[in-house]
C-alpha cells in the first residue's frame, strides 16, 4: 500500500515537472524535478522503514568493553561461571583446553517486548578442522547459572537457546536441514525450549531445530557477529562473518512467543575436542515498533511458557537406512509365530472335518 501510494506520487511529480511551463529556464525545471523526486523517494524510504522508527542500547542488559559490570561484586550485572575469565579484549568462555566449561549471565531480568541482540564473537583454536570443538551458545532462559551437557548449560532449558556448533556429531549421510539439503559446520541453529525438550548431541540438535544456516565463523581472519531481532512474535537471526560487512539471513521464525523476566546468558564446553571461545560483546537495543491495534490485542495474551504456533512446520525428516531396532526384531517374530500357529489349527481343523466327511461316503 505505501509503494503504490509513493509511486503515484513519484508519477505526479515526474508528470508535474514535464508538463509546467512556469520556469524560466529548462536547466531550473530540470533541478526543481530532481529535488522533488528525491523527496519522494526519500519519503518511500522513510515509510519502508517507519517500523523500526527508533532504537536504544539498554547498557543494563549489555556486555560491552571495558567489562566494569562483570565479576562478583554486589554491584555487578553479570556473573562468570566455571573456566570464564575477563581479558581487556574479550570474555574468554573457554580456553583451547580440554574438559573446559565457563558461562557468563546477566543478574537483570529481561523485560523488553520488542529488542535487538548484536553478539560480536570469536572461535579460534590450533585443532585442525573437524577436530575442534564444540562451539558457544547464546541463551535467554528463565534459569541462569546452571552447568550442564548443551554448551556448558542444562538440558531441558526453558527459553531460547541458539548454538554455533562447531563439530558434526551425526552422520554425514543423515546431517542434513530441514529444506533436505547437506549441513556445512560451523552450523547456527535456534532452539526454543518448554522445560521438557532435550536437546541431543548425537544429532547436532536436528529434532529440536526450528532454524539456522552455516556460518564460516571458526578462524575466521575478519570479526564475526551475530544479530538475533524479536518483534510482533517473530525473531529473525542474521550473521556477519565473511567480513563483507553486511548481514547475511540465517533463520526467520513467525509465531514465536517468549515469556518476559528471563535472563541473557551465553556458555562454552570444551571436551577432547578444544577451542578459544571468546565473547567481545554482547549489545541488547530496544526497538520502538509501530503496532495496529489487532497487533496489540493479540499480543495482551500472557505467555507463561516458551512456544512455536504451527511447530510442525520445524519438524526434521530423517531418513530411514533401512535397518530394523531390536524392538522391532522381537515383535516381528512373536507375530510371525502367532500367525503360523493360527494357521497350522485351522489347518488341523479342515483336516479333521475332511476325513469325517470322507468316512460318511462308506455307510
Amino acid at each position: 500500500m505505501v509503494a503504490a501510494v509513493t509511486d503515484s506520487k513519484l508519477a505526479r511529480a515526474r508528470s508535474f515537472c514535464l508538463s509546467r511551463p512556469i520556469f524560466g529556464s529548462k536547466s531550473l525545471r530540470e533541478l526543481t524535478c530532481l529535488f522533488v523526486t528525491v523527496c519522494v523517494l526519500t519519503s518511500r524510504s522513510a515509510a519502508e522503514e517507519a517500523e523500526f522508527v527508533e532504537e536504544f542500547l539498554k547498557r543494563e542488559y549489555s556486555l560491552a568493553k571495558p567489562y566494569r559490570g562483570l565479576g562478583f561484586s554486589s554491584s555487578s550485572q553479570w556473573d562468570l561461571m566455571g573456566t570464564a575469565m575477563v581479558t581487556p579484549d574479550h570474555v574468554r568462555l573457554t580456553p583451547d583446553l580440554q574438559s573446559r566449561q565457563g558461562a557468563v549471565w546477566s543478574r537483570i531480568p529481561f523485560f523488553l517486548r520488542d529488542w535487538e541482540l548484536k553478539v560480536h564473537f570469536k572461535i579460534q583454536g590450533q585443532g585442525k578442522k573437524n577436530l575442534n570443538g564444540d562451539g558457544l551458545a547464546i541463551w535467554l532462559t528463565k534459569d541462569r547459572m546452571q552447568n550442564g551437557p548443551v554448551f556448558g548449560n542444562m538440558n531441558q532449558f526453558t527459553g531460547l537457546g541458539i548454538f554455533v556448533d562447531t563439530y558434526p556429531n551425526a552422520d554425514r549421510i543423515h546431517d542434513k536441514t530441514q529444506a533436505g539439503v547437506q549441513r556445512t559446520f560451523p552450523y547456527i541453529s535456534v532452539m526454543l525450549g518448554n522445560g521438557t525438550l532435550s536437546y541431543d548431541h548425537d544429532s547436532d540438535g536436528r529434532p529440536t531445530d526450528i532454524g539456522g544456516c552455516t556460518a564460516m565463523a571458526r578462524n575466521a581472519v575478519y570479526d564475526t557477529f551475530l544479530l538475533v531481532r524479536y518483534t510482533k512474535n517473530r525473531l529473525t537471526m542474521l550473521v556477519d562473518v565473511d567480513g563483507k560487512q553486511e548481514w547475511r539471513d540465517c533463520a526467520d521464525i513467525t509465531g514465536l512467543r517468549l515469556p518476559m523476566g528471563y535472563f541473557f546468558g551465553a556458555s562454552s564446553a570444551t571436551g577432547d575436542l578444544t577451542d578459544n571461545h571468546d565473547i567481545i560483546s554482547m549489545k541488547v537495543y530496544q526497538l520502538t515498533v509501530q503496532r495496529s491495534r489487532e497487533e496489540e490485542e493479540e499480543e495482551e495474551e500472557e505467555i507463561t511458557v516458551p512456544r512455536v504456533d504451527n511447530m510442525d512446520q520445524f519438524k526434521v525428516r530423517v531418513e530411514d537406512d533401512g535397518g530394523m531396532s531390536g524392538v522391532q526384531l522381537f515383535f516381528t517374530f512373536v507375530f510371525s509365530v502367532l500367525g503360523l500357529a493360527v494357521l497350522a489349527v485351522v489347518a488341523l481343523v479342515l483336516y479333521g472335518r475332511w476325513k469325517e466327511n470322507k468316512r460318511k461316503r462308506f455307510y
